[in-house]
């Protein structure tokens, strides 16, 4: 579960709380994605994926759009 960044504050970049449920899951599955390609396993510092997601999304790095 996300606690940090706010669910609510992740929501209102988003517009709804399922428009942030699909883009967070979909930038958690290319991170890992792109760590397997890498060889990885596993992120650096343990960090799980959506959590990585979440907080991309919430510094603006991850804009999610009504396409």
């Amino acid at each position: 579960m996300i606690h940090k960044p706010p669910i609510d504050e992740l929501a209102k970049k988003t517009g709804s709380k399922y428009a942030l449920c699909v883009a967070a899951s979909k930038r958690a599955r290319q991170i890992m994605d792109q760590a397997q390609n890498q060889g990885l396993t596993e992120l650096p510092n343990k960090e799980k994926p959506l959590s990585v997601a979440a907080q991309e999304i919430y510094d603006g790095k991850v804009v999610v759009t009504d396409d």
